[in-house]
């Protein structure tokens, strides 16, 4: 008998309409999802933690510090073999990375949720969570790192993004595909992260790492602004390999020297940011400034690592470091 342990945060697979039928909100127990399920995976006896219940668009980086943490509790257990984490859909690609970033333990972290409500006759809730629960229970998940289970497939935290607002396959990783899926009850991954986790021993995530998307003819003010305000660290969501507006490079030259590190990533779905470009501030000159370059990783997922690093008491060298590595 495999023991998994779901924590229950809220989000559309614990929503339904309220009682006025003006909004859906979250409020359903895990217990409740539990007993939801058309029919439970066989051989898994599931322990149920009602985390928070709240949608995840509401939810901030000092909850999903403490629900990493939580999950490392809970897998330090030898008797415990995963976790499911049910969550809304539209940060869930965040809270797993952030769990890809900080859960120390080896043993399967799964997020899965719905896309129609629980009220809906046709929620793929249910079906969800008993996946979910297959794949937190298989060894074959062992070392993975956090995952993504939706609609049978499962996605490494560190690719898969939201795709589209509704349908309820909205989980892809864009150009690289699944780890693999589940398929009439059977888990099937078919390959494994090529890189390892970081696994980092942050004692807090700052809140205060900005993320500003550019443009054409962005101005680099909003940089000033948010220095201003106490940013403690720019995500710049650049053009193709890494460029950028008219003016952004003399602006990043002040931010690093004021110990501020800006970190520039690319708005495309697909490819790496490399410094190809020079002028004014193309990406060759972006680094000779003092940027670092996010490589492969989203502008969204930048802010999240960078976040944890800064947490962590990173410093200027171990935080190019890390995104040189990744």
């Amino acid at each position: 008998m495999k023991n998994v342990t779901l924590l229950a945060t809220g989000g559309t697979i614990a929503s339904a309409k309220n009682a006025n039928a003006s909004a859906v909100t979250a409020g359903i127990s895990g217990e409740d999802l539990l007993a939801s399920l058309h029919e439970a995976p066989e051989g898994i006896s599931v322990r149920v933690e009602n985390f928070e219940a709240a949608g995840s668009y509401a939810l901030d980086l000092e909850t999903i510090h403490r629900l990493c943490a939580r999950i490392d509790v809970v897998l330090a257990d030898p008797a415990v073999d995963g976790v499911v984490v049910t969550h809304g859909t539209d940060t869930m690609e965040e809270s797993a990375f952030l769990a890809w970033c900080l859960v120390a333990s080896d043993k399967p972290v799964v997020f899965t949720g719905a896309q129609r409500h629980a009220g809906q006759t046709d929620t793929d809730g249910p079906r969800n969570i008993a996946d979910a629960l297959r794949v937190a229970a298989s060894p074959a998940l062992h070392g993975v790192g956090a995952v993504i289970l939706f609609e049978g497939d499962i996605h490494g935290a560190r690719y898969v993004t939201k795709a589209h607002t509704a349908r309820v396959d909205t989980f892809r990783s864009v150009g690289l595909g699944k780890l693999g899926e589940v398929d009439m009850g059977r888990v099937y991954l078919y390959r494994k992260p090529a890189q390892p986790r970081p696994a980092i021993s942050a004692s807090r995530i700052d809140p205060d790492v900005e993320l500003i998307a550019l443009g054409l003819g962005s101005s680099p003010r909003v940089m000033k602004i948010a220095a201003a305000q106490g940013a403690s660290g720019i995500i710049l969501s650049a053009f193709g390999r890494g460029n950028a507006p008219k003016g952004f490079a003399v602006e990043v030259e002040a931010l690093v020297a004021q110990g501020i590190p800006v970190i520039v990533a690319s708005r495309c779905q697909e490819g790496r940011t490399h410094a190809v470009y020079g002028n004014d501030s193309g990406g060759v000159t972006l680094v000779d400034v003092g940027a670092c370059l996010a490589g492969d990783l989203s502008a969204i997922k930048s802010r999240l690592l960078l976040a944890v690093l800064l947490g962590a008491g990173c410093g200027m060298d171990e935080i190019a470091h890390y995104f040189s590595y990744h």
